[in-house]
């Protein structure tokens, strides 16, 4: 069997981690507008507000599965729909990005780090953002 030593396993670690680490630390200097270094739901649901806008190219107040270019799959889109017409206002966009924000959080302290934001269900907040 063959050994790896611990300071080769930490970098090798280190490189493979750094990418999506630097992508997620990424994301909270973009969106970090108190600059404390995390992103509470406030910040989050303003960036969430810009690209909402920005994904609504014919400005009818909501985004289809067309506009939100995969950032649900069609089983959430349906289930962040509650009228059932196919598309999400924003109300129901910012629902999306909080419950999201909330399963990204699992420390329940109302902010997410870097590292949270790397996790699965950070990554998933992130598409929303961006």
């Amino acid at each position: 069997m063959m050994s790896i030593h611990p300071v080769a396993l930490a970098l090798m670690i280190a490189m493979l981690s750094g990418p999506a680490l630097a992508a997620s630390g990424n994301a909270v200097k973009m969106f970090d507008t108190d600059n404390d270094g995390t992103l509470d739901l406030a910040e989050v649901k303003k960036a969430a507000s810009a690209m909402f806008t920005k994904l609504d190219p014919d400005r009818d107040g909501t985004l289809d599965a067309r506009e939100l270019r995969g950032r649900l799959s069609a089983k959430e889109l349906a289930a962040a729909n509650p009228d059932g017409d196919g598309t999400l206002s924003l109300d129901e966009y910012l629902s999306v990005v909080e419950q999201r924000f909330n399963a990204a959080n699992p420390d329940k302290d109302g902010t997410l780090d870097a590292r949270e934001l790397n996790a699965r269900a950070g990554r998933s907040l992130v598409r929303l953002l961006r």
